[in-house]
């Protein structure tokens, strides 16, 4: 029996191992670096260990201090969540070398799936459809690679050869576009997976994206636990997931299980997986890979099966035969998770850091899967998912409408995220009509979607709020008012990230308040000071406005809306000077590559700088037609929010 479990991750799926392990009375070992001291997964673990460091290869990819530590700590176990180690079949035979259990499929079954070009054609031979395309070697020059691309079929879709997650991932629609491509998937890849190798595939123009869970114990069985639709994508990366799809019939269900078993029995697989499709609009589908772990988006299917597939993973790893709940699941009602990110959608899915101040989901109908709660940080170094978002119900309209309610909500201070994308997305008419296939951003703007509320009710209300709470709190600390007559208006200025409100009030001897919005008055009626805000009645509508006060930034929480806001100084400082043609780094990174040259002319939109950032490579363009005047910084320099990265002079061409 297993007593001790190492779990080689962080985040919430170490959380999540965590405790599916407490529940079985398996204590637990936690591995954290330095960016990771403080966070959930080290506090909840019976035990932890340090990796000095804080990017993925000096830590959470060092396999040999990794079980080191289990050793020393008499781990018999390891699981090895999602990402990192957790397909490296290398690892899962040190594991065994060690002694050690690795809770996944076989060093063979990884290997034989680990690399997406074998893994094709392994699956060809077993009778699964695949897709078209050619392997791209690392000398091909510049002819070949336009012959072999031209062979393929444009549009192409770039893929690393190793890993997952959009990572290393590129559609190239013309010719032109193939070398470049090429180039930043190979760099992206080598970062994130140690592997630079790449591969061209067929593209499917708006296809779905659906997957099936499959389980195989040590004793030969092999079952499916159904599809998962995961087309809702952004950078080809999921971020809602739903089960089962809307477009699998029972005969279309019959058909990918038994493809997907096929696919498992392929390579005798043993512990939890998931094989992944393209479904094009007729209904074919064909091959994408095969995961040989467990799936970020695991929870949806537990939801409508009742399996807890993290203990399901630890009991296949002891032996155990698959139940019959396992062998006979089946279909109840609907699951859909919402991948929160901090990341700012209307930038482009700009990747956010730094503290959450407040980080509060809650609800009796939700399951959140996080490795985060308030007061941690969100790191530059790792992924910037926040949490999964579950929802669980009889139908799949409700599940939609409970998750939006959820999310709406949620109190998130601190980090800009993803939220109002979600709940726009969950809400629109297209999702609600299951019209989710991954050309669904392509169609709906997510820059549109998810640009925060900025309508002139939430402001000036928030606005408000943000002001009678500061003037509450003032009051009371100096005591029964603010002066030592009435009647004397105060003012403050509140910015909402660039639109600007002055909030006039006069405290009266009965200490209730006349309020101005911008010379305007304003129908406000104060019912009372909360624990954690202000009840306010505007135009005779009572709400309550939760306000969470951090320095000179207010976030105010209401039926209208979640916004943040900042009080002006009085006496603001001069803005720094910048060189005109700056052109900035829109966030925390570090540089991979410079195209730029000093005193080349440049076009609109030219890429110009790569940084690299939470796992992914982000292009830097020019803003405008010009000149290069000045290049501030190298290949590997560390970069933060705002440095001036090159300077682009639009008046040197003239």
């Amino acid at each position: 029996m297993m007593r001790k479990l190492l779990i080689a991750n962080r985040g919430e799926i170490a959380c999540r191992v965590i405790r599916a392990a407490k529940e079985l009375g398996i204590a637990t070992v936690a591995v954290y670096s330095d960016a990771d001291v403080d966070a959930p997964h080290v506090r909840l673990a019976s035990e932890g260990v340090h990796l000095v460091g804080t990017s993925p290869g000096d830590t959470y990819l060092r396999g040999d201090l990794i079980i080191a530590a289990a050793v020393r700590l008499g781990a018999d176990a390891i699981h090895p969540g999602y990402g990192f180690l957790s397909e490296h079949a290398e690892f899962a035979q040190a594991c065994r070398d060690a002694g050690i259990v690795f809770v996944g499929p076989s060093p063979g079954a990884i290997a034989a799936m680990g690399n997406k070009i074998e893994a094709k054609a392994r699956m060809a031979e077993a009778g699964v459809p695949v897709l078209g395309g050619a392997t791209i070697s690392a000398d091909m020059d510049a002819a070949a690679l336009t012959t072999t691309g031209a062979g393929v079929g444009y549009p192409i879709l770039v893929k690393a050869a190793f890993g997952g997650g959009g990572r290393g991932m590129r559609i190239v629609r013309e010719p032109s576009e193939l070398r470049e491509a090429v180039a930043s998937a190979q760099r992206e890849a080598a970062a994130a997976f140690g592997d630079g190798l790449v591969f061209l595939e067929r593209y499917v123009e708006s296809p779905r994206h659906i997957e099936v869970q499959i389980v195989g114990d040590m004793h030969g069985n092999v079952v499916h636990l159904f599809e998962r639709e995961c087309s809702i994508q952004r950078r080809h990366q999921k971020i809602i997931e739903e089960a089962p799809s809307t477009a699998v019939d029972a005969a279309l269900r019959a058909e990918l299980g038994a493809a997907a078993v096929a696919a498992g029995r392929a390579i005798d697989y043993v512990g939890a997986g998931t094989v992944e499709f393209v479904m094009a609009p007729d209904g074919q589908f064909y091959f994408l890979e095969v995961n040989t772990r467990l799936q970020v988006e695991h929870p949806i299917t537990e939801c409508i099966t009742g399996i807890d597939l993290v203990q399901l993973q630890l009991g296949i790893a002891q032996g155990d035969v698959l139940p019959d709940a396992v062998m006979h699941a089946q279909i109840r009602g609907h699951a859909i998770e919402a991948r929160l990110y901090a990341e700012d959608v209307p930038a482009g899915f700009v990747p956010m850091s730094g503290p959450l101040h407040c980080f509060d989901i809650g609800g009796d109908d939700v399951r959140v899967d996080s490795g985060y709660d308030t007061g941690t940080s969100v790191s530059t170094f790792y992924d910037a998912m926040l949490a999964k978002v579950i929802v669980w119900a009889p139908t799949r309209d409700l599940a939609a409408t409970r998750l939006g309610r959820v999310l709406r909500d949620a109190r998130i201070h601190g980090v800009i995220t993803n939220r109002s994308l979600l709940v726009a997305t969950l809400a629109h008419p297209d999702f609600v009509a299951g019209m989710t296939d991954t050309g669904f951003y392509d169609r709906h703007d997510p820059a549109m979607l998810g640009a925060a509320d900025s309508s002139p009710t939430i402001q000036r209300a928030h606005a408000v709020a943000s002001a009678l709470v500061g003037a509450l709190d003032r009051s009371t600390a100096i005591g029964a008012g603010f002066r030592n007559v009435g009647g004397l208006a105060q003012s403050t200025a509140w910015d909402f990230g660039g639109t600007q409100l002055i909030v006039e009030y006069t405290v009266q001897r009965d200490r209730t308040f006349a309020v101005a919005v911008d010379g305007a008055p304003v129908d406000v009626e104060l019912v009372q000071r909360t624990a954690d805000g202000i009840v306010v009645a505007f135009d005779g509508v009572r709400r309550p406005y939760r306000v969470h006060v951090v320095g000179a930034t207010s976030y105010v929480d209401s039926a209208l809306g979640s916004t943040e806001c900042t009080m002006v100084a009085r006496f603001p400082q001069p803005e720094i000077l910048v060189t005109q043609g700056s052109l900035r780094s829109p966030l925390p990174g570090s540089v991979v590559a410079v195209h730029a040259t000093l005193g080349a002319v440049v076009s609109q939109g030219e890429v110009l700088v790569a940084l690299e950032a939470m796992k992914m490579e982000h292009s830097i363009r020019a803003p405008h037609d010009g000149v290069v005047s000045d290049i501030r910084v190298a290949v590997g320099t560390q970069v933060e929010t705002g440095a001036i990265l090159v300077v682009v002079d639009e008046h040197l061409q003239e």
